[in-house]
């Protein structure tokens, strides 16, 4: 719980006061607070990485329509009301990974769920992982309390990687960033 607090707490300050924010790049929209649902610890997951045979380079779609190439790494397993769910890992590309100033072996994951559209950015969210263990057999932590919207939920000045179809959940996430702009 420390955890999830923690990190509401540093996107809220970031949001607020950071320069590299949406809010201070667009000072036509005004930052009121991030809407979050509360926490729920049945959307905390961990799973060991699944790689794939052959990591795929493949075309995600921002929202400004553009073509953009990202490396569908692997996957989780996250298990929910005891059945179990594949959620596809990407890893960010070299140029990529230095345009957002972390490293190429930076795990994330992009999801679509029920909610989406409804009580959610229509886009989709994101959830960050962290960089890959050297152990193939570690565990990693899945905290869908953390899944945030992508910038391009505040302000049209961003496009943002629209999550793929294969990347849905079939159960509502409810848990994380909830739409901003009502």
């Amino acid at each position: 719980m420390r955890e999830i607090f923690l990190h509401r707490a540093e996107a809220d300050s970031f949001f607020r006061f950071d320069y590299e924010s949406p809010f201070r790049r667009d000072t036509s929209i005004r930052y009121d607070g991030l809407k979050w649902f509360p926490t729920d610890l049945q959307y905390c997951f961990t799973s060991r990485l699944y790689h794939y045979v052959q990591a795929e380079t493949v075309t995600v779609y921002g929202t400004k329509g553009e073509e953009r190439k990202q490396l569908r790494y692997g996957y989780f397993i996250l298990n929910f009301d005891e059945k179990p769910y594949r959620l596809n890992v990407y890893k960010y590309l070299t140029s990529e990974s230095r345009h957002l100033n972390i490293g190429p072996e930076y795990l994330a994951v992009w999801f679509t769920d029920a909610t989406t559209g409804k009580e959610t950015y229509h886009v989709g969210r994101y959830v960050e992982v962290g960089a890959e263990k050297p152990d193939t057999n570690a565990s990693y932590s899945i905290n869908l309390n953390n899944a945030y919207n992508p910038y391009c939920a505040y302000t049209p000045m961003y496009s943002c990687a629209i999550p793929r179809k294969e990347d849905h959940l079939d159960f509502p996430v409810l848990a994380g960033e909830m739409t901003y702009h009502k």
